[in-house]
């Protein structure tokens, strides 16, 4: 019998939001996407954190060509990295556990000058994960698979390249996924669900999951993890609360 691999395929995401992570979490490798159309003013390039109480968007500068896959986005100034730097010291300083990755975050701001959004995007990702979540989940590039054809086709011979036999995939894709050619391939699908993340003291004035992770770690430090994931082994099972 082949041995069970979990899978996830998704974009690279600007500091993205916990449930990136949760997914990362969750399977044997996690693949990164960036060979693919790059979307303006989505999550690839922006996201949000909470300062003064309110949502605050970051948004990384690309330009205005939507004719470019993710690993083709170029930075052309640096500008940008110190005021996104000061923005978020200015936000998170005073929070209880932002001194913890205040020096690591830092240098990826104002240690090093990025020439592309994807480089940026894999290096933050890998090392939240790794340095301060602790996940051990292997970390892939689409680019090394060369998977061919469009679409749902593409990513079925990307999942059977990197050897899946099951692929974890964002709620979202249900619209668009079809689950029988997963099942012709032989490769189980099965999809996130977000819902039940518990709250925590985030100083905000309607408390907003949709946030990057950043606002999870300086507001509970070490506890991040079990707000992403570890709650789920405190939870009732289903019909016994």
């Amino acid at each position: 019998m082949k041995e069970k691999k979990r899978v996830a395929v998704l974009q690279s995401s600007y500091i993205p939001w916990k449930g990136y992570f949760d997914i990362i979490h969750d399977v044997d490798t996690f693949i990164f996407y960036d060979d693919v159309q790059f979307t303006y003013q989505d999550w690839r390039s922006r996201n949000r954190i909470i300062s003064n109480g309110k949502p605050v968007w970051l948004t990384v500068p690309t330009g205005g060509n939507i004719k470019r896959l993710i690993n083709e986005v170029r930075l052309a100034s640096t500008d940008w990295q110190r005021k996104h730097w000061a923005t978020i010291r200015h936000a998170y300083t005073k929070s209880r556990y932002f001194r913890d990755y205040a020096e690591a975050l830092e240098n990826i701001y104002l240690g090093h000058e990025w020439a592309s959004l994807s480089e940026l995007n894999q290096h933050v990702i890998r090392l939240i994960a790794r340095d301060m979540l602790g996940i051990t989940t292997e970390f892939r590039d689409s680019v090394e698979y060369g998977a061919v054809g469009s679409k749902q086709e593409r990513l079925l011979d990307l999942l059977k390249k990197a050897g899946a036999t099951h692929y974890l995939s964002g709620p979202s894709a249900r619209a668009y996924i079809d689950p029988e050619h997963f099942a012709q391939a032989g490769i189980a699908l099965e999809y996130k669900d977000y819902s039940g993340y518990p709250h925590y003291p985030q100083g905000s004035e309607v408390f907003e999951h949709a946030v990057s992770v950043l606002d999870l770690l300086f507001n509970v430090g070490s506890a991040a993890p079990r707000h992403i994931w570890g709650w789920r082994d405190d939870a009732p099972a289903p019909g016994t609360a």
